[in-house]
This record gives C-alpha cells, structure tokens and sequence, in this order.
C-alpha cells in the first residue's frame, strides 16, 4: 500500500486513549496557512496585500504545520481545511498540500481560483482533495472586479475554474450576497448550481475584520445587506427559504435555557474542530478571536490547546444583564448570527447584544416563522 493509505488509517496514539474517552476528538480543523491574498476583497474580514511583509515573517513554516498535523493526527484528526488568505500565494503551497495529505489527512482547499495553474491540477489529479470550494463573486466581469478591487482577476477566475472542471476535480461554488454583487445573485446561482449540481451555498453574513481595521470595517458595512433585503433574498430562492423555514422549528440549543444561567459558550465551539492561525495561534472556532480565547502552538502542543486550554476557555461566564435579559433566552436565537466569536468583532464584547444581528433575526422570523419556543 501507498504510504497515504497506511497513514491514513492510524489512531490516536495509546497514551492518549482515555483522555479522548474522557473528552472531545478533533475530527477536523480549519488550517489558515496565509493572511496574505492576490485580490482586494471589499467585505473581506482578514486579507493583507501580497507582499505584505509582516504577514511573511509570522507565517508557519512547513516544519511547524508538520509537527501540528501529526499531532492533530494523533488526537484523531481526519479532515483539514487549507485556508487563507488566499492558500495558492504560498510559493511552497504544493509541498504543503502533499505533506498534509501524506499524513492521512483528508484536504480540503479553500480558494479564489485566481492562481490556479496546471501544475496545481496535476496535484489534484494525483492526489485527489475531499474539495475545492471557491466564491463566485460575479458572473461579469464588472461586478466581479468591482468586488475583488484586482483588474484581470475576472479572467484569471474563469480561467482556474474552467482547468479544475474540466480535469474532473471536485468543485463546490459558493457566494457572498453583498450590495455590491445582490443584483446578480439569481443569475450567480443558477451559474453555481450548473456546475455543482449536488452543492450551492451563499452568505449574506459579512464578519467585522479580525484585525480591527475600522478603514476596513466602513467597507464591510457598506456592503451588507439590510435585513430586509437578507429575508427577500432568502425566501427568493427555494433551496435557502427551505433551510431558513426549517430552522424556524428548531432551537440551536436543545435544553431550554435560564435567566440564571451565565455560561457564555452555548455553541459547538470546541466540540470536535478548531482552527489554527497563519502565525500558530490556536482558537476553538474560525471566527473566535478574542485575546483570552487563543493559545500560541508555537509555545505549546495541540493537545494542552485542545484538553486544558479549550475547557478553560469556554467555561467563560458573563455578568451582562443586557445579554442574558434579551440573547439568552430568545426564541430566535436559531436565526440570528450572534454567538461570542462575532459579537467580539461586532461590538469589542463576547456578551454584547448586536441590534444589527438582532433585526435580521427578527426580520426573518417575520418572514418565515412561526419560531418554536
């Protein structure tokens, strides 16, 4: 056998095994390997220009993803996704894709599309990944630049997505329903939807950046939508009116929950995922960002990340009268976009109530409840 199918069915090393009884397996983890990205993107929550040279110097290096891998690997691990940034900027991203896959991890690869050449296909071909999800921005050239602010980028899209079709790699498109972009959505679905039939998503949720820039953050805000025009775009397409109705008759926590209760983290956050940062930090979700909720890899291991410090770190309660009064126990809380991770980048707080998330849930609940209590 292949060395990757040898490896890909190893376990949890022994010495572990009744911690993980004990506790939650890793099954997977998000792997931002750049901050770095070719394009421009409006609404984009983390990206630094190219060369930006600080963004070079803190990224891991091919030694420090090998040494976490294997220990995700001996937690558990089975799937990785290869984020960014944009991950193809990396000028070792072929070496890093093989050495990920070599571990016996399934890869998935978050990308524009842009950089793709054919030697990334021949990649792919020889070393199949689980999928490439990339963002449809635009079907014109116009919006498509308008949203990504990189001229020729339109093309170089075009040109990555028609290498990968036509040499059989998995494919999901995705999209951001922005102000700039909402007028073409119907017609970026049904571009979508032709080309992967069994998968189409888009988001009309736009995080603050993780950096804090608030020149950035203008430029987010002015690309959302208002809740109003989030609930028309939702019950516009059938496959998204289905979903949102469906989560209309269900709570997102099963155990209905008490003015008394204080605990913050009622999420999944820390179930059985994390992620880890282009500079080693280690964070329960993609999105949590906050100081007391990340752990430096480079001066600990994945498994004090995962066993002691994720425990600690969720077991935050909150004080916050305003929270607990009107989030807590609110009966749309399964059609609102808050949680701890976004309310932080949203407002400076974990536990701050955000009127924006607010008004879309109850816009949507308007729109397709009736919402379970």
């Amino acid at each position: 056998m292949r060395k990757e199918l040898v490896s890909f069915i190893r376990l949890p090393d022994f010495a572990l095994w009744k911690k993980i009884g004990d506790n939650r397996i890793p099954l997977s983890f998000d792997l931002e390997v750049t901050a770095r990205c070719n394009n421009n993107c409006r609404h984009c929550y983390i990206n630094l220009p190219p060369g930006n040279k600080r963004a070079l110097r803190d990224e891991l290096t091919l030694d420090e993803i090998s040494k976490i891998a294997d220990q995700a690997v001996s937690l558990g691990t089975l799937w990785c996704v290869i984020t960014g940034g944009e991950p193809l900027l990396r000028k070792d991203f072929i070496e890093l894709y093989r050495l990920l896959r070599s571990k016996g991890l399934l890869v998935s690869v978050f990308t524009n599309a842009c950089l793709i050449t054919d030697k990334h296909l021949d990649l792919f071909k020889k070393y199949p990944p689980r999928d490439i999800e990339i963002t449809v921005y635009g079907i014109t050239r116009k919006t498509y630049e308008k949203v990504t602010g990189t001229p020729g980028s339109y093309a170089r899209f075009q040109r990555g997505i028609a290498l990968l079709l036509e040499g059989g790699i998995k494919v999901n498109l995705k999209a951001m329903a922005l102000r700039s972009n909402a007028h073409e959505l119907p017609a970026i679905a049904d571009y979508c939807r032709k080309r992967t039939r069994d998968f189409f998503r888009f988001d009309p949720f736009l995080n603050l950046r993780f950096d804090g820039n608030e020149e950035r953050n203008e430029k987010i805000r002015a690309e959302r939508l208002s809740p109003e025009e989030i609930t028309a775009i939702e019950r516009a397409d059938p496959e998204r009116s289905a979903a949102v109705k469906k989560r209309c008759g269900t709570l997102e926590i099963s155990t209905p929950l008490r003015r008394s209760d204080n605990r913050l983290f009622q999420c999944s956050a820390g179930d059985n995922s994390f992620a880890v940062s282009y500079n080693g930090l280690f964070h329960p979700c993609s999105s949590l960002r906050h100081r007391d909720c990340l752990f430096d890899l480079r001066s600990g291991s994945l498994s004090e990340a995962w066993f002691d410090f994720t425990p600690r770190a969720l077991s935050r309660k909150t004080t916050s009268r305003e929270y607990i009064e009107k989030c807590r126990i609110c009966p749309l809380m399964n059609l609102c976009q808050w949680c701890p991770a976004h309310a932080y980048l949203e407002c400076g707080r974990m536990d701050e109530w955000c009127e924006y998330f607010c008004r879309t849930a109850h816009a949507r609940a308007s729109a397709f409840g009736p919402v379970s209590a």
